[in-house]
């Protein structure tokens, strides 16, 4: 009985030692459990989702409705079909062990939420009623196998967000109200299978695809035009309801590697092997392959040799001029062997193109014109033929000078805007009532002869789309001048907002100020980690941040100091603006690093309302950075430093986060301030974080009727 009783303890206390860590591992991770507790309230406290709460909780250990867990973190997360409304959180990059997201088919509106879980492997939003685009923490979701945001209403041009993405297997962004081109970086989804694109407003061709391992392509719907790449015709592809272009697709241009064959097949044979091919004809006529290539190529060099001659005959140059051509494949032959070659008459000649591109031999009698002699100025153009080639891009228009003189009053001070580094910038009003304006570059930035530059500098620029970033509408390229014609922002620059008020314009508040930081630092997250090769700004600056009606920040010259060739020169006159971090005053060189420091600078002067530079301060004072620096970390000196046309109005915890971020902006060490995207991310727990009070809440001057915390919310959407 005794002996009974000892096995019964050994039982249990094995029990207890087993189910202890049970116990202890269904506690879920505080992280996970906040960001599930903002989600919950996010999504209104829907009375669907049993077990979850907006305080506190244990959604591992309670099995919280469609969640599912692993230890202690949260690694599934379903709640497809179940009439949620809302959003759905701000606070979900804390969910790093999150690999499967579903919130199909509920009424979830507004943008997608820009902090996604990082580590994805499947996201299915479909089924919603999100607007704008896709947010560009999609970019660095590099796990992401699945992407579903079909039968949405996104309305943005797809920006290039898609070059990291190379596990994805699946991309389904169907039924939404998508404008503009399929971006480069679709080229980049190496590992795409099942692409579904039908009924948007998708135009261009669709080339980009063309080099992919797609088995199913569904594009109905859209405006594309051009050709159907060969290789896409061997898929099983759905292309109705476009403008196809007809008849055969042209040539690639020289220089384009040949396109991939999905499934292996000819194009044109249909999978089926040919009966007749080169080589089952070889053997009837008892010459392999490789004995048709060998006569061929002699024929050719043989030609070749004999055209040569012919053309040396034809041409009326001397020997002198003749080796200016340095054409030289020969080595020169005796006279007589010379007067004997000319009563050779070739029963084909050589294009004369084929000096150019020795591969291509044409076997056609040649055009009459061919038998003028070879000048200087043919072969001039030969090291030249690449820029030649850079087209005026489609995406944008073309303005002649004539109608940007109507719409400026011939550039009258009247309608000067400013002037930057690169040139000064008017106000532009057309006849249809559009106004737009016009930065008209100086000639010592961008010569008069640097057409070719300048086509390439808006080709660039026109590749950048970001709702932070100021549009390029057109350009203008006649008579030696070079124009670029942006969107038009009525609320001016954010420097006019703080150092040029007057008595009609009421100061920034707060939160106005916070969301200003956040869509600025954000559009250098775009141009630093989105675009690809990354741009550098290398001109931040307050005056380069323009204001829309709605006091949403657009950073302008993106781009345009990256593409000049002789930008670092024009820039020289910032160094002593207070902008321009360390390294750059030492050595010149701007960085991304660089930009973040000048980034940082702004920030100062949201915060503060100086200048970065002001003679007319103490000695002390005149550098915003040399004097605010050290009291960043002090809560008592930093409420000191505050703007004063905020009076006091501001959330003492909101401003020492947004100090923090500073600090860390303007390091003089350019190793230690934080890549862009991190300080998106501290910008964004910031706004959400902070307790707005309904004291801030104002009308700032043409901004919306909401309000600013509002306004904050919708910007994190």
């Amino acid at each position: 009985m005794v002996g009974s009783w000892k096995w019964v303890l050994v039982v249990v206390s094995l029990c207890i030692w087993g189910w202890s860590p049970i116990s202890i591992n269904a506690d879920t991770d505080p992280s996970d459990v906040s960001a599930l507790t903002v989600m919950y309230s996010s999504l209104n406290s829907p009375s669907q989702l049993t077990q979850w709460s907006a305080s506190s909780g244990d959604p591992c250990g309670q099995s919280w409705k469609g969640v599912k867990c692993t230890r202690s973190r949260v690694t599934e997360i379903d709640l497809s079909g179940l009439g949620l409304s809302g959003s759905f959180g701000y606070n979900l990059q804390s969910l790093t062990a999150l690999t499967n997201l579903d919130m199909s088919n509920n009424n979830l509106a507004g943008g997608i939420p820009y902090n996604l879980p990082p580590n994805l492997t499947r996201l299915n939003l479909g089924g919603n009623q999100f607007t704008q685009g896709i947010p560009y923490s999609v970019s660095m979701m590099t796990s992401l196998k699945y992407l579903n945001i079909s039968h949405n209403q996104l309305q943005n041009t797809l920006d290039d967000v898609f070059g990291k993405l190379s596990s994805l297997t699946t991309l389904d962004l169907s039924f939404n109200t998508m404008p503009g081109s399929l971006p480069e970086s679709f080229s980049s989804l190496s590992s795409l299978k099942t692409l579904d694109l039908q009924n948007n407003q998708l135009t261009g061709t669709i080339d980009v695809l063309a080099n992919l391992p797609l088995e199913n392509l569904n594009i109905e719907n859209n405006h594309f035009t051009g050709w159907v790449p060969e290789p896409l015709k061997n898929i099983n592809l759905k292309k109705d309801g476009n403008t196809w272009n007809s008849g055969p697709a042209p040539p690639p241009p020289p220089g384009t590697p040949p396109a991939k064959n999905n499934g292996n097949r000819t194009p044109g044979s249909n999978g089926t092997p040919s009966k007749n091919g080169a080589s089952e004809g070889g053997k009837k006529s008892g010459i392999g392959a490789g004995g048709i290539a060998g006569i061929v190529i002699s024929i050719f060099v043989v030609t070749g040799i004999i055209a040569f001659f012919l053309i040396k005959r034809r041409s009326k140059k001397s020997s002198s001029d003749i080796e200016k051509i340095d054409i030289q494949p020969f080595a020169p032959l005796p006279s007589n062997e010379v007067k004997e070659m000319k009563s050779v008459e070739p029963s084909a000649t050589v294009d004369l193109k084929t000096f150019d591109a020795p591969a291509t031999i044409n076997l056609r009698p040649p055009p009459v014109d061919r038998h003028k002699s070879f000048d200087d100025e043919e072969f001039s153009k030969k090291p030249i033929v690449v820029k030649k080639t850079v087209a005026a891009p489609i995406n944008v228009i073309s303005y002649s000078i004539a109608d940007l003189q109507m719409a400026t009053g011939s550039f009258s001070v009247d309608n000067l805007l400013g002037e930057g580094s690169f040139g000064r910038v008017y106000r532009a009003q057309f006849d249809d009532g559009k106004v737009l304006a016009v930065k008209k570059i100086d000639s010592s930035v961008l010569p008069s002869e640097s057409s070719e530059d300048f086509t390439e500098i808006v080709s660039n620029i026109s590749h950048l789309h970001h709702a932070n970033v100021t549009e390029l509408v057109g350009y203008c390229s006649e008579h030696g001048q070079h124009l670029l014609v942006y969107e038009f922002h009525k609320n001016g620059s954010l420097h006019d907002f703080l150092h040029l008020s007057d008595e009609y314009t009421k100061p920034l508040t707060w939160n106005s100020r916070v969301k200003i930081a956040l869509g600025t630092a954000r559009a250098l997250e775009y141009l630093h980690e989105v675009c690809s090769p990354s741009i550098i700004h290398k001109n931040i600056k307050s005056s380069n941040i323009l204001l829309d009606v709605e006091l949403n920040p657009h950073l302008s010259d993106s781009g345009l100091a990256s593409s000049i060739p002789n930008a670092d020169q024009a820039l020289d006159h910032n160094a002593g603006s207070g902008y321009s971090a360390p390294e750059v005053a030492m050595s010149g060189q701007y960085t991304l690093k660089s930009d973040v420091y000048s980034f940082g600078v702004v920030m100062l002067e949201l915060i503060s309302g100086r200048k970065p530079f002001d003679s007319s301060k103490s000695r002390s004072e005149q550098s915003l950075v040399r004097w605010a620096t050290p009291q960043l970390h002090d809560i008592d000196a930093l409420s000191k430093m505050v703007d004063p046309a905020l009076k006091g109005l501001y959330p003492v915890k909101s401003l020492s986060r947004f100090a923090d971020v500073i600090a860390l902006c303007v390091q003089p060490e350019p190793e230690f301030r934080p890549p862009m995207s991190e300080v998106v991310q501290a910008l964004v727990r910031l706004v959400q974080r902070a307790n707005m009070s309904r004291r801030t809440v104002g009308n700032d001057q043409g901004g919306s009727q909401r309000g600013d915390s509002t306004d904050a919310q919708d910007d994190m959407s």
